[in-house]
């Protein structure tokens, strides 16, 4: 380029300036094929790269973010997969589908629909190097509406999610005390009788702490109660947390990785081996895993099975398009993907060992309780004579009564006075009834596990150690949440991504403020069945289509043939284009009729009674429950139609070229057809001898580009005779 250009002149200035174009098309050199366009987000580079810093590493192509390190990324994607699900809906899920039967159907699941549809995600994010919007845009431009379909989902998911790290916050500073605080009943002064809480007396000391201490919760969704001060302190503590980690982007929400995706694994493996040693660990983990066979031919084991795979990979959120797309365009992300769902099913194993281990104790710990109270009521029966003393076994002691002492003293007296044993109210202390007890979500955490930690000696570092554990894997999941919203507001708009951050932080707290209420752990169960189930599910089966069958399979593993340097297995190619969608349009009919079926309601406290009951929700309640899938749901169609009938420009003819501290980085802006062709070519339309078409590629001598859209799509992404390598810009 002369030296006199305007260009040249400028270009190491740190000054921002932006070109003509006709300037700048004027004094470049001869363009070489091989780093056009058409290889999206190749590697190029020269002598207008920015350097890295320690703190500030970026692409050489592009500018981009890159990561610091693979393991960086790795820990990333890892800590986005690896969240609440895996400790609190696995194991429930696999109590209650067959135990060790159910990880048959999940293992086939996560092999036919979680890694292929994984590996999807990674490659299109890594190949196009932008967020959901801008690579869901590049594929199929009417079907754009997926990236926002995502980034609505991510949304409602992200207000309700950091609620349950508030909570987890609020605990973890209440284990700072002992005894703890939920260990026992707390003792109401009536006049100069001192009695025990009612509720809590009907109850238990960890389920009215969690109901009354914490959530003070009202008996409707309709009784809002106002706001619950401590726990919007909480809610505000979360978002700083989360605002502090992914303010930067990957550069700090990538170094907040290291410990928040690692430190679960230390304390997993803490508890673990100090539930091995508790006596009763070993029968909760063989209840566990005693497989029941008949089980695995439930259509609704398999239907659960589908849905936990789908959900535990992070599948449709945008967080895993969003951090694959900071990698280098040769990473192996073939290998990520079998990595990340591997590491993520073991963990999940390793959680449900953890927690039946417990639990198991806890089993153990509420049969005694309930074989002494129900010995105590048989020893009161015999000293007034309502029972003969001939019915007790000689051989049983009730000073050192055990489980089967008195499952046989049971069994006799059930026998003889079969036509009055109800009145007795003697209960069958089984401990398989105990182990049957099946809890999940919030009722394990902060309910049945917290109980059982009561028992341990050093309860209160246990505690410390366990609800920590549960922020750092919510803030794993977050910070891709996050990744997930951000990524493709600033890749399409242009925005500050610090100020962004902050903004959104900001906004979602204040909105999150419906979750704080008394009434909001209603709310939270509401988004939580209804924001991201359906519209997610719609949301990857549009994904899977437009790569397999609008995009086309052969087309995608040539360019990740190209990408990688190996052409992917040929199970791939069938796993895209036949099995995962034929699996996700059963996943979504199976999931339209459970909806259908099952009355939409929610389990509410009764405080009189001390217990859950369920409830229909009011009608405002039922229609926000659709209004969340609707809203979800909504840009699919509305940007299908607006580029079908052209209301919106798909990005294909928009270009202008802007130079920032040595770094030539190109963005799409809108230019009429004429003013392109007056630009380039120097003359007016009228004057052109033979207008050049609105929508051609350059193509270098007898090739082609696996990405390249030529004249032929009418809906290509690059309609300009002329680009220069570059990552495709994603507009709405």
């Amino acid at each position: 380029m002369p030296k006199n250009s305007k260009v040249t002149q400028r270009e190491h200035s740190n000054e921002h300036v932006t070109e003509s174009v006709a300037d700048l098309l004027a004094h470049e050199e001869p363009l070489d094929y091989k780093s056009s366009v058409m290889n999206v987000g190749g590697a190029g580079g020269g002598p207008g790269q920015r350097g890295k810093g320690p703190d500030d590493t970026l692409d050489a192509s592009d500018g981009r973010p890159a990561w610091n390190s693979k393991l960086q990324y790795i820990l990333a994607q890892v800590g986005f997969s690896v969240g609440l699900g895996n400790v609190w809906r696995f194991p429930y899920l696999c109590q209650k589908n067959g135990g060790g039967a159910y990880l048959v159907p999940y293992f086939i699941l996560l092999l036919i629909i979680g890694i292929p549809l994984f590996f999807l995600e990674l490659a299109a994010g890594q190949k196009i190097r932008r967020g959901s919007i801008g690579v869901w845009n590049y594929v199929c431009p009417r079907l754009g509406g997926i990236g926002v379909s995502s980034l609505m989902v991510c949304g409602f998911v992200g207000l309700y999610y950091n609620v349950i790290i508030g909570w987890s916050i609020f605990y973890f500073f209440q284990s700072f005390q002992y005894p703890l605080p939920w260990s026992e009943c707390p003792i109401r002064k009536n006049g100069t009788q001192a009695i025990v809480e009612p509720e809590c007396d009907k109850s238990s000391a960890t389920t009215y702490f969690w109901y009354r201490e914490t959530l003070n919760i009202t008996s409707t969704i309709a009784d809002s109660g106002g706001l619950n001060l401590r726990m919007t302190l909480s809610l505000l503590a979360a978002w700083l947390i989360v605002c502090l980690a992914v303010i930067k982007g990957i550069q700090s929400s990538g170094k907040v990785m290291y410990f928040s995706s690692l430190f679960p694994y230390v304390v997993l493996f803490c508890f673990l081996v100090r539930g091995l040693m508790l006596r009763g660990s070993v029968d909760g983990i063989a209840h566990m895993f005693t497989p029941k066979l008949e089980k695995m031919l439930e259509p609704q084991v398999w239907r659960e099975a589908a849905t936990q795979v789908f959900f535990a990979l992070g599948l449709g959120f945008g967080g895993v398009i969003a951090f694959s797309s900071y990698n280098k365009l040769d990473n192996n992300c073939h290998f990520d993907a079998v990595l990340v769902s591997f590491i993520n099913f073991i963990t999940s194993v390793l959680a449900t060992l953890v927690v039946f281990a417990v639990l198991g104790f806890k089993a153990n710990i509420m049969n005694e309780k309930c074989v002494i109270e129900n010995a105590e009521k048989i020893l009161g029966y015999l000293n007034s004579n309502e029972l003969s003393h001939d019915l007790i076994p000689p051989h049983v002691n009730f000073s050192h009564l055990t489980s089967s002492d008195y499952a046989e003293m049971y069994g006799v007296i059930k026998t003889v006075r079969e036509g009055s044993f109800a009145k007795l109210g003697l209960e069958p202390c089984v401990l398989e009834d105990e182990l049957n007890k099946a809890v999940q979500g919030t009722g394990l955490a902060f309910i049945a596990f917290t109980e059982a930690m009561t028992h341990f000696p050093a309860s209160p570092f246990w505690s410390v150690m366990f609800f920590f554990m549960l922020i750092n894997l919510g803030l794993g999941s977050m910070i891709g949440t996050m990744e997930g919203i951000t990524t493709p507001i600033v890749d399409t708009f242009k925005v500050r991504k610090e100020l962004f951050t902050v903004c959104c932080c900001i906004v979602a707290f204040f909105c999150g403020l419906l979750f704080v209420q008394r009434s909001g752990n209603y709310f939270v169960t509401m988004f939580d069945d209804y924001s991201a189930g359906l519209p997610l599910t719609i949301v990857v089966i549009l994904e899977n289509v437009s790569v397999s069958w609008i995009y086309g399979t052969k087309r995608f593993m040539q360019d990740l043939e190209d990408m990688l340097g190996f052409r992917p297995y040929r199970f791939y190619y069938y796993m895209w284009k036949y099995v995962s969608p034929l699996c996700l349009i059963v996943l979504i009919a199976a999931t339209v009729i459970e909806m259908a079926i099952s009355p939409p309601g929610y389990n509410a406290w009764v405080q009189d009674l001390a217990m859950e009951r369920f409830q229909s929700y009011p009608p405002w309640a039922l229609a926000m429950c659709f209004a969340l899938i609707i809203l979800a749901m909504l840009p699919l169609p509305m940007v299908f139609i607006a580029r079908q009938f052209n209301l919106i420009s798909d990005g294909s003819n928009k270009l202008s070229v802007s130079y920032k501290k040595s770094c030539m980085m190109k963005d799409m802006s809108n230019l009429e057809d004429q003013d392109e062709t007056r630009f380039i070519l120097g003359k007016n339309p009228s004057e052109t001898p033979s207008p050049m078409p609105t929508h051609r590629s350059y193509l270098g001598p007898g090739s082609t580009s696996p990405l390249e859209m030529t004249s032929a799509a009418p809906n290509s992404r690059y309609g300009t005779g002329y680009l220069m390598a570059t990552t495709p810009e994603s507009e709405l």
